[in-house]
């Protein structure tokens, strides 16, 4: 088992690259972080649209300038699901056949996404656990917001991995 950063040539941030196995070495390990990306208003009306959520602090910038966010903001489970680019991102299983989402455990939103706003995501591997087939993974992720003092969303993202 080896574990190594590679960069692929449809990726621009470095992946840790391992098999099952070796996951286990990786408790402890921060992965690294996504590259920046900014959050657009487009991408807040299209959650709104597909989650029936168009309160105006997310879809209308005129009424959400009179608010303390001063602008519209992402929604909380859009910031959320931000978290799903880490495994595509950050970490390669090359024996792994398939992965899902298992669940989520403490899950904080400490500060707003503001539209407009660069943010990216980081991760660090804090539990492994075999499983028949597989291995679960806890890990740690922040969605952090360029400029900003706190992050937008903390989460233990658990994920199953299957050989």
């Amino acid at each position: 088992m080896q574990i190594r950063r590679r960069q692929d040539e449809h990726e621009r941030c470095n992946a840790m690259t391992t098999d099952i196995a070796g996951l286990s070495e990786l408790v402890g390990v921060h992965l690294g972080y996504t590259d920046w990306r900014v959050m657009s208003q487009e991408r807040v009306n299209q959650f709104a649209d597909a989650t029936d959520d168009h309160q105006f602090i997310h879809v209308d910038p005129e009424r959400a300038k009179d608010t303390p966010f001063g602008g519209t903001i992402a929604h909380g489970f859009l910031t959320l699901s931000l978290i799903a680019s880490v495994g595509q991102q950050l970490l390669r299983l090359r024996d792994a056949k398939m992965a899902i989402n298992y669940g989520l455990d403490r899950v904080r939103f400490p500060a707003p996404l503001p539209v407009g706003a660069e943010w990216r995501v980081g991760a660090e591997i804090s539990q492994v656990d075999e499983i028949k087939g597989g291995a679960q993974i806890k890990m740690l992720v922040t969605v952090e917001v360029k400029g900003s003092e706190k992050p937008a969303a903390v989460a233990e993202s658990l994920s199953r991995v299957y050989g």
